[in-house]
C-alpha cells in the first residue's frame, strides 16, 4: 500500500512537527557558530551537524506538503544575524554539539517508538542513526583534543553483591550516616552537571545578546538556577569523597550585538528546560539514596516554574508557535447554531 494512501497518526504529525522546530533552529544557530570556528577539527562534527539539520528541514518540508498540512514557520534566516560577531568559543560550538546530540537522540528514540508508518519510521529510524554517529564524532574529537569531560573514576568492589537491608535505600535523616554513592548515582549527577554548565554559558551569551528587559532578566535568572543546581551536585559528589566532574574550557566572548531573535532564544531555553526536567526525572528513577530522589524531584519543579515564565513570555509576544490539535467540535458546533436556516 502506498504511503500517501494511509493517514499519519496525531502521534507522527506531533513528531515531524517537533522535530522541524528543532532542526530550523539548529540551523540558525550552527550557522553562526560555524562562521567563526578556525580549529578545522572542532568545526568538523558542527559542520556535520549543520549539515543534518539542513538535510531535515527540507525532508520534513515534504511531508507536510504531501499530507496537505500547514508546513510550521518554525526559524529561518530572520532569526540569526550571521553578520553579528563571534559569541563563543570552539570548544564550546564542539560541546554544545554533544549537547543536543545527547538530546537529539532521546527525541529520535521517541520518534520511532511513537511512529507507524513506514517511510515515517524509516525517516526518524535514520536521524538516530546519523545522531547517533554525530555524538560519536563530537566525542572522539573531544578526546583527541583532551578537552572532553570525563565522569569521575571511582574504586570498586571486585564481588557481586546483593541489597539485604532497606537502610540501603535511606538518605534522610540528621543522625543517620549516608551510604556512599553508588556508580549509577555518579553517572547521573556528572551528566547532569555537564547540562547545567552549557545550561549556564547559553544564559550568559542570551542575556548579554538581547535587547529584550523581560528576556534578559529571564536569562539571568536561568544563569543561577543553573548554577544552583550545578553547586548541588558538586556538594553531593565532594560529600561521598567523589570527585567534582571536570569540565571543559569554554567561554562566551564579550559581544552584545544581537545574533538570534528573542523567539530563538526563548526556544532553545524552553527546549533546554525540557531536556532538563526529563534528565531529572530519569536520574529520580534510577537513584535509591532517598535524598538524591528529593533533591531531584525538587529540582524538577524549580526547572518546571523556570520554563512556565518562559512559556508566558513567549505568549505574551507572540513567539509560541501552536502544534497542530484537533477541531473544536464545540466551536464548530455553536457556529453551525448561528447560521441562518433556509
Amino acid at each position: 500500500m502506498e504511503h500517501s494512501k494511509i493517514s499519519l497518526t496525531s502521534s507522527e504529525i506531533a513528531a515531524i512537527w517537533t522535530a522541524y522546530m528543532n532542526d530550523s533552529m539548529a540551523v540558525c544557530v550552527l550557522s553562526h557558530m560555524i562562521k567563526y570556528m578556525e580549529d578545522e577539527d572542532l568545526k568538523g562534527p558542527v559542520q556535520t551537524s549543520l549539515s543534518m539539520a539542513k538535510k531535515h528541514v527540507e525532508e520534513l518540508k515534504q511531508y507536510f506538503q504531501k499530507e496537505n498540512l500547514a508546513t510550521p514557520v518554525g526559524f529561518t534566516e530572520d532569526d540569526v544575524d550571521l553578520d553579528a560577531p563571534q559569541l563563543s568559543t570552539d570548544t564550546f560550538g564542539l560541546t554544545y554539539v554533544t549537547q543536543m546530540a545527547r538530546v537529539g537522540m532521546v527525541a529520535y528514540s521517541g520518534y520511532v517508538s511513537t511512529s507507524v508508518r513506514a517511510d515515517i519510521r524509516n525517516h526518524f529510524i535514520e536521524g538516530l542513526r546519523e545522531t547517533s554517529l554525530l555524538y560519536d564524532e563530537a566525542i572522539q574529537v573531544a578526546l583527541e583534543k583532551g578537552i572532553l569531560g570525563r565522569a569521575p573514576y571511582i574504586e570498586t568492589t571486585k564481588e557481586i553483591d546483593f541489597i539485604d537491608n532497606k537502610s540501603y535505600l535511606s538518605g534522610l535523616g540528621i543522625f543517620k550516616q549516608k551510604r556512599p554513592l553508588n556508580a549509577v548515582e555518579i553517572s547521573h549527577l556528572y551528566l547532569n552537571s555537564m547540562t547545567n554548565s552549557v545550561g549556564v554559558k547559553l544564559c550568559i551569551a542570551f542575556a548579554q545578546t538581547t535587547n529584550n528587559p523581560e528576556v534578559r532578566d529571564y536569562m539571568l535568572k536561568g544563569k543561577e538556577i543553573a548554577k544552583k543546581h550545578l553547586k548541588k551536585f558538586a556538594e553531593t559528589l565532594l560529600d561521598g569523597d567523589i570527585e567534582t566532574p571536570h569540565l571543559p574550557d569554554y567561554a562566551i566572548m564579550n559581544s552584545t550585538t544581537p545574533t538570534f531573535s528573542d523567539k530563538l532564544l526563548m526556544f532553545q531555553m524552553s527546549l533546554l528546560s525540557a531536556a532538563g526536567i526529563g534528565n531529572y526525572s530519569t536520574a529520580a528513577s534510577a537513584s535509591q539514596r532517598s535524598d538524591l530522589v528529593l533533591s531531584y524531584e525538587k529540582l524538577s519543579m524549580e526547572i518546571a516554574l523556570f520554563a512556565k515564565k518562559g512559556l508566558d513570555i513567549m505568549i505574551k509576544n507572540n513567539w509560541l508557535e501552536q502544534p497542530p490539535g484537533t477541531l473544536d467540535r464545540n466551536k464548530i458546533s455553536k457556529k453551525s447554531t448561528n447560521q441562518p436556516s433556509n
